[in-house]
């Protein structure tokens, strides 16, 4: 199971330490994704821990909402207790809903590989299993697309050694998590912070990333 929940004694006194992936042809003029109304469009991703992914996108001119949530399961409705058991086939993910006209999806795309490991199967930085592996669930042709040609370049790279091995999957049914979760990172900062240090996400992201690794 994920350490998300610390306690604030043992780290209270610690404070926070604090892609390469090349453009494809015309993709910052294509929003990409399925239209949820005259000027929004949706994007699914998983990157381990979803309270440390919905800060990257969050922060975002043209992202209208980032909501957190379980994506690529079975069962129905399933609880945070159920996901993080790793009995669903769910993983931990964000759904984004964006301006197309202000925000690309191939500049989503580029956020999300500088936020994740892609590198590790079935895993992202302390968490282990399926319920933290990264992928890309794409609601449309043109979003299919544009993932697999961010991978390719990014594997053309030859930036890492090691396989690419992010899932870049259809989007199946989203189920957001439980209020408590939603914005954690401002509802809780500090749980949050000791989390992310514990965990050595960042720490991992600039191994990998170095100056252009995602951000808190």
């Amino acid at each position: 199971m994920k350490t998300h929940m610390l306690t604030n004694a043992v780290f209270l006194g610690w404070l926070m330490i604090p892609l390469l992936v090349a453009t494809v042809s015309g993709a910052e003029d294509r929003g990409g994704g399925a239209k949820q109304g005259r000027n929004s469009a949706k994007a699914t991703f998983a990157g381990g821990c979803f309270w440390c992914m919905e800060s990257p996108f969050d922060k975002q001119d043209g992202v209208l909402s980032v909501t957190v949530g379980y994506a690529g399961g079975q069962k129905k409705n399933p609880t945070y207790e159920e996901v993080s058991a790793g009995g669903t086939g769910h993983t931990e993910s964000v759904q984004i809903v964006y301006d197309p006209a202000k925000i690309s999806y191939a500049k989503m795309l580029d956020i999300f590989w500088r936020n994740v490991d892609p590198l590790t199967r079935d895993a992202q930085f302390c968490d282990h299993g399926t319920q933290y592996r990264s992928a890309i669930f794409y609601h449309d042709e043109e979003q299919k697309k544009l993932a697999e040609a961010s991978k390719k370049a990014l594997e053309e790279s030859k930036r890492f050694s090691s396989p690419i091995v992010t899932e870049i999957v259809p989007a199946s049914e989203f189920y957001p998590a439980e209020e408590y979760h939603q914005h954690y990172y401002k509802k809780n900062p500090v749980r949050y912070k000791i989390y992310r240090y514990n965990c050595g996400r960042d720490h991992r992201l600039q191994q990998l990333w170095g100056k252009e690794a995602g951000g808190h």
